[in-house]
This record gives C-alpha cells, structure tokens and sequence, in this order.
C-alpha cells in the first residue's frame, strides 16, 4: 500500500464569526417582533438542521446555527412545520439525506422537541385528496401531533381579493398560538410556508392583533456584491433550478441602496406586499423584498477572502457532482451549462481543485482507479484501487496513517480479521468484487483497533478527516459515497463509470 504526499503545509482559515452573527441575527429578530406589537410569523428557508452548505462558503459557521438561535429564544418562539400533500403523493426525497420529505419532518420534530423548543403543528398544504396524505395525517393523529390541512386557493397568488377572503385565506383553519415569535418552516422547498405565514397574518389581524410576516433566508446574502463568490456559490447549489441572484429593484428605488435578491422572491414581492397591505391596511411596513428578510449573516464576516477562497471550492465541487449527476442520467444538460458558466465568472478551472491533479497522476501512473485526499494541514494523500480496497477506501487509510505518523509500511488489519470479512463479503452477501469498499475497511479496521495499539491510533485520527476535500477518479459506489458523507468529507469524482456494465 503506497501513498504519496503533495504540496504545502497551511491553515484552515476562519471567515466567519458565528457568535456575532446569532448575536446580531437574536437581536434583529426581536426588533422585528417588537415592529408588529409582539406577534411575528417568520418563513424560515433554507435548512433548519444541518445546514452543511453554509458551513463549506463561510468557514466558521456552525451547521446547526439556527436551531442553536431558536434554542436561545425557546421561551419566546414555537413552530409550525408545513408539509405539501404532493410532495408526500411523491414521496419526495431530500437528496443529501435519503430521506422522503415525511421522514425528515417527522425527524425534525423530535430534534426539535428534544432541544426544548415548542413544536405547534404541522400543516398538510395544497391537500387535494392525496391518498398519501391521509395516510401521514392519520399518522400524525395517532403520535399526538396537532395537524392542519389548507387546500388550494383558486386565483392564487394574482387574485388577491378571493385570497384576502372568507373564502380565501379566511377558509384555512387558523392556528392557535402562544409565542411572539411564530417559526414556519419545512423540509424542504415548494411545501406552502409563505401561504402558511400570510394566512395566520389574516386570522390575527381579523380578530384585531397586529401580526408581522418576515423571513429569514441565509442566502443570498444581501449585503454583499451580486458576483461576490458566496453569492455565485448559492446560485451554483440551485443551478438545476435555473434561478438567478439579481439587484433588488425595489429596494434601489426606495432607498438608493444596491442589494442582493433571488429573483423569485423580487418577482413575488408586489403581490406579498399588495396581500399584506390589504390584510393589514398598512403599506408601509415594506418597500422591498429585502425589507422583509432578517439575515445578518454579512455582518459576521471577519475574513472575506477566507470565505471567498471556499466559496471558489464549493463550486468546483458542485460542477463535479453536475457533471457526474448527468452522466448518470439524473441531471440535466442545462444545469451542467449553468455551473460552467458561473466558474467562467470566477476564472475557475476543473484542475483549481486541489485534489483532482493528484488523483488523475496517481491513476495514469499505476494505471487503476485512484482517489486523493488533502489533510487539514494541506498535504495531499493518494490511494489506489486494488483486490483488496477500493481507492477510497486506500486513500483513507493512507490518510490516517500520515496524521498518525505511522509507517507506510505498516499493515493495520491482520489476515485473521481480514479474510472473514472478504468471506462475508464475497461468500454470504454474493458480491462481485472482493474489494473493501470504505464501510468494510472501516468495520475490519475497528475490530483490529480492540487490540491493536497501532490500529487504535490511525482509527483516532479518522475525525481528522470531517471536511477534508477528496478526488476520485471513477464514480463513487453507492457505499464509498455514503461513508465519507457521513464523514462529512468534501467528496467528488470524474464523471467516468468503473467499467461497461450500464448497472452501476
């Protein structure tokens, strides 16, 4: 087993101050609330949990930032999940987790609950009917968890006087709360949270409380230039989407001040402010789409350049996955056109990655598959695919051994430990590779560790590894790829298949 150590020892640069940004971000919020007498129904976008994207474009955010904010405002907040009946009929799925949108919200409740933080209810929008959402309404019945279903509303969202109704907004069942601070939130995009916000607006100010409506979206983050890096980065995570970060017009006009908008939430801007200007007969409390977001998330950046330099990375990364997703038939041709042409923006090459090179060198010379690693300290280890290990799982174990400091000579897995794995493998699971993908290295590694000192210290060095960048020179298997995410490994890979088999 071989590796090879490339480039420079550096430090991981921080760029973001996360304590300043939920200090600014509680102390915005509140005022907010305080704008609408005490009552503030705020669309939460983006991630609630595991926001791993802002972590990777603003070193030193915390992944869990906004669920920690909520943590420290629990006496004052409560949420309402919403949930699409399509998207249960659907059984959509949220990619980075592999879990259907049912799940994850189920999932979040219980984090949630967990951390203290009262959870109201969940809301089945768009219900037509949907078997499927019968199914999880009754379900949530028998866990006790308070539901609500709104139904479509014809002419919406142009026809604002049917909306602002009776038989508009007025037929959705309104939903009794306790905190000034109204959290609406979902698993994931297209689940119905503005409708929900500006429904609950409509029933408080029709039993005369003055409520707010606001939102809270990470990105784009508007205080920012429309081209700066952590901008182009959002647009190339929504490439397929086709979405573009734009100035806000409105916000130019009203103030002369440049900021940053996605345009879907500028396009929706003059029927959200004609709705809350015919719900609350006040149009005043917004001029722009800006307006009515709260991120302060620009004001918490201590290092721009720090978090430019990741921004550029993260979109390497998603153009490999675009690349990749397309040749595996799960992306379009469009999204692929959008991500080059945002590098293009930056002067950004495929090779700007620091451990594509390696790899792809690693690979022609001993002409089998091959994957890099870059350390925290920024040396970069290779590894190649072999009979017994898959290059990721060589890469790895490469990888360790150099922050452990132990020889590469070194074997840490003993035959005993290996060959009844390669039997279970092979034998029992019937699979056609002998190869150790990285969950059976890691499972014979483990096991060795029980009673091999040099073993335990090379598994000690494995948390080392969260956030490191990896290359690989074929497309992941399904069981590399899911390890190292877990690993919360930066992982991508050349859009090219192990072999000819069109099942992989």
């Amino acid at each position: 087993m071989m590796y090879v150590c490339i480039g420079v020892l550096f430090e991981m640069k921080i760029g973001f101050d996360n304590e300043l940004y939920m200090q600014k971000q509680k102390e915005h919020i509140l005022e907010r609330i305080s704008q609408f007498n005490g009552k503030l129904y705020l669309e939460f976008g983006g991630k609630l949990f595991d926001d791993y994207h802002a972590a990777r474009v603003l070193p030193g955010f915390a992944p869990d930032a906004k669920i920690r904010l909520l943590r420290s405002m629990a006496d004052q907040a409560e949420i309402i999940f919403c949930i699409s009946a399509d998207n249960i009929e659907k059984n959509k799925v949220r990619a980075d987790l592999g879990l259907s949108y049912d799940q994850d919200l189920l999932r979040q409740i219980d984090m949630v609950r967990g951390m203290g933080i009262a959870v109201n209810s969940v809301v089945i929008t768009r219900y037509t009917g949907q078997s499927a959402a019968d199914q999880f309404k009754c379900k949530l019945d028998a866990l006790g968890i308070c539901n609500y279903v709104h139904h479509p509303i014809a002419g919406y969202p142009a026809d604002v006087d049917h909306i602002v109704s009776d038989a508009g907004y007025g037929a959705n069942p309104y939903i009794e709360t306790t905190k000034p601070l109204v959290v609406v939130t979902a698993p994931g995009p297209g689940s119905g949270k503005l409708a929900t916000c500006l429904s609950q607006v409509y029933h408080e100010n029709r039993r005369g409380n003055l409520a707010g409506y606001g939102k809270y979206e990470t990105f784009p983050i508007w205080n920012l230039p429309l081209k700066h890096p952590v901008n182009l980065a959002y647009e190339a995570a929504t490439a397929d989407l086709q979405d573009v970060n734009m100035i806000d017009p409105f916000h130019l006009e009203a103030y002369g001040i440049t900021t940053v908008n996605y345009n879907r939430d500028v396009e929706a801007f003059p029927i959200v402010r004609t709705i809350l200007t015919r719900i609350t007969g006040n149009d005043k409390f917004y001029c722009s789409p800006t307006d009515m977001g709260v991120n302060m998330a620009g004001y918490a950046i201590v290092d721009d350049e720090a978090c430019c330099e990741a921004s550029r990375q993260e979109i390497l990364r998603r153009y490999y996955k675009g690349v990749t997703d397309l040749r595996m038939g799960r992306e379009k041709q469009e999204t692929v056109e959008k991500l080059k042409m945002i590098m293009q923006q930056l002067g950004l090459k495929p090779s700007d990655r620091a451990v594509v090179q390696p790899a792809l060198e690693k690979s022609q010379r001993v002409q089998a598959p091959a994957a890099a690693i870059q350390l925290p300290d920024g040396r970069i280890i290779t590894g190649k695919g072999t009979s017994l290990l898959s290059a990721c799982s060589a890469a790895v174990l490469n990888a360790i051994k150099v922050m452990a400091d132990i020889p590469k000579s070194t074997l840490l897995m003993s035959r005993a430990v290996l060959e009844p794995v390669i039997d279970l493998k092979v034998n029992l699971l019937a699979s056609r590779s002998s190869a150790l993908k990285l969950d059976d290295a890691l499972t014979a590694l483990y096991i060795c560790a029980a009673t091999d000192e040099v073993a335990a210290r090379a598994v000690a060095m494995l948390p080392r590894l969260r956030g490191c960048d990896l290359h690989s020179t074929q497309i992941l298997h399904s069981g590399d790829e899911s390890i190292l995410r877990k690993m919360r490994m930066n992982v991508t890979c050349e859009p090219e298949f192990p072999g000819k088999n069109v099942l992989y």
